[in-house]
């Protein structure tokens, strides 16, 4: 068994759209970012390299490449999980908490898990997503962006 973690931000912006867990999120800014900065995701790759000790999601997507310009970062997930399964690790499960004062991510939480689930071919039960609040507190509590961390256990196979 292999544990990894995985922490992103990214500052909100006007004139992009929201996209957390690779979820449209109606909400009146988005995310700044080379990809479409979908910090949920970002965090849950990080995890997963991290547990597997495949460096992070810089190295193998650096946004100094024009691929991944605008990309989804459930295809960068997904690659990620092909790295896995070609180095012999399967994923147990993912805990993952976003933090942001607003939108509320409640509604969107279900979406969220059945996108990251799709992306990585698992069971919906082995994903878990909290969002919390900062209550006022900081860059997220400020409204200046979000932020999201996860926590990844790995088995090798």
């Amino acid at each position: 068994m292999r544990i990894g973690q995985g922490y992103d931000v990214h500052q909100l912006v006007e004139g992009r759209q929201l996209i957390l867990g690779g979820v449209p999120i109606a909400f009146e800014k988005g995310l700044l970012g080379h990809s479409d900065a979908d910090v949920l995701v970002h965090a849950v790759c990080d995890a997963l390299l991290g547990a597997a000790g495949l460096n992070d999601i810089g190295h193998h997507f650096p946004d100094s490449d024009a691929r991944y310009k605008g990309i989804s970062s459930l295809k960068l997930l997904q690659s990620v999980c092909t790295l896995l399964a070609e180095n012999a690790y399967r994923i147990v499960n993912i805990d993952a908490t976003v933090f942001a004062q607003a939108p509320r991510l409640a509604p969107y939480r279900e979406q969220m898990r059945d996108q990251l689930a799709a992306a990585m071919h698992l069971a919906c039960g082995r994903i878990n997503i909290k969002a919390t609040t900062t209550e006022g507190l900081g860059p997220f509590g400020r409204g200046e962006g979000i932020g999201a961390m996860c926590i990844a256990l790995l088995r090798s196979l």
